[in-house]
């Protein structure tokens, strides 16, 4: 079985098939987080969580819709901290590979979701862990994440798209690294590098679906039976069994998540 640690559900490319689909998983999905990206999708991902009992969610404001950043949205994520079936503040970061938002937009928000996090620990004796978004922004994110102190929170940086060196500062700090599929692409070497180099006890699954498909199926709608494609190209990266990967990135995504089986 396999730990889906990164999904969107909620999407609205699953709408004609999304309980199908969602039902279908439990053959070799055992959990899944679905990750929130504005207040709609955070609205739409806690009512999958509390619809499945396999599916979790986080609550936060991705740098795409950094702008809806207020203090009502604010208060509004930090209400959801509370609920049982949320396991991560997410996804939230920097993207600087489009214009807009401004970069100072970005980086409030950012910030201020990273605060809540840490706030969590202390209101609800919970800790919650971050889910970062980093696109062409691996300094910003990395200054911001340790002058707020990231390492006594935790979390993953998903999608990772940087370099062995940038892994080495973020797993310097306790995170683990989110792997998809790009992995599996001939032209990831830099991705291949950074698998073979990071510990497999540090590598989360995920998938983004229903964006970032794995060859076979690069380029059409992913979900997270697609994780065994990941799976197996991780395996032959690392030199271990298949099912090592599978166990090992289980049990990564229980102990960040503080889900207890």
């Amino acid at each position: 079985m396999i730990f889906e640690s990164h999904a969107h559900y909620e999407d609205s490319q699953f709408d004609s098939d999304r309980e199908e689909l969602i039902s279908s998983l439990k053959d070799c999905i055992q959990y899944v987080v679905n990750v929130s990206s504005n207040m709609e999708t955070m609205q739409k991902s806690f009512q999958l969580a509390e619809q499945y009992s396999f599916i979790y969610s986080s609550a936060g404001i991705h740098p795409e819709y950094a702008e809806e950043m207020s203090v009502e949205s604010l208060k509004e994520i930090a209400s959801f901290l509370s609920h049982s079936k949320c396991v991560a503040i997410g996804e939230i970061g920097l993207d600087y590979h489009w214009d807009e938002p401004s970069r100072e937009i970005q980086k409030d928000c950012f910030e201020q979701q990273i605060e809540l996090a840490r706030e969590s620990v202390i209101k609800n004796k919970k800790k919650i862990p971050l889910i970062i978004h980093s696109r062409d922004a691996a300094k910003d994110t990395y200054e911001i994440m340790k002058s707020h102190h990231c390492e006594d929170v935790g979390g993953v940086i998903h999608c990772f798209s940087y370099p062995v060196e940038v892994a080495r500062q973020f797993l310097d700090m306790g995170f683990y690294i989110g792997v998809g599929g790009v992995v599996t692409f001939k032209n990831a070497k830099k991705l291949k590098d950074v698998v073979s180099f990071v510990p497999l006890d540090r590598i989360l699954l995920e998938t983004d679906c229903p964006y970032m498909a794995p060859v076979p199926f690069r380029g059409k709608r992913n979900d997270s039976r697609n994780l065994v494609y990941i799976a197996r190209e991780i395996a032959a990266l690392k030199g271990v069994d298949y099912e090592t990967v599978t166990a090992v990135t289980m049990q990564n995504a229980l102990n960040l998540y503080s889900i207890h089986e």
